[in-house]
């Protein structure tokens, strides 16, 4: 069994920063992509931000020169440190990331359970 379990959200005001971190755990033989994706209320989940194993981000754009992903190999973390938040980043966020269990012969996409991030003055 793999877990990915999200810490860091809250309530924070406008121009304000948040970091979170998601760890994985479990059976894991390797992890390939790591990410995080939102929510805001009544509409579809987005990507905001990914990272390759080699250390290669991608962000949308409307998150570009604010929020910044990165990941420690050795603790299976991706965090997202989120500076000068506005209102309309509210949202649950969701870590994501495609890896490998002990046994299995391919990766697979694994889900946390999200974490709600409020901006609001």
């Amino acid at each position: 069994q793999v877990q990915l379990v999200e810490s860091g959200g809250g309530l924070v005001q406008p121009g304000g920063s948040l970091r979170l971190s998601c760890a994985a755990s479990g059976s894991i033989f390797s992890i390939y992509d790591m990410g995080w994706y939102r929510q805001a209320p009544g509409k579809q989940r987005e990507v905001a931000a990914t990272i390759s194993s080699a250390g290669s981000a991608n962000y949308a754009e409307s998150v570009k020169g604010r929020f910044t992903i990165s990941r420690d190999g050795a603790k299976n973390t991706v965090y997202l440190q989120m500076n000068s938040l506005k209102p309309e980043d509210t949202a649950v966020y969701y870590c994501y990331a495609v890896l490998r269990g002990l046994g299995s012969h391919f990766g697979e996409d694994h889900w946390g359970q999200g974490t709600q991030v409020t901006v609001s003055s």
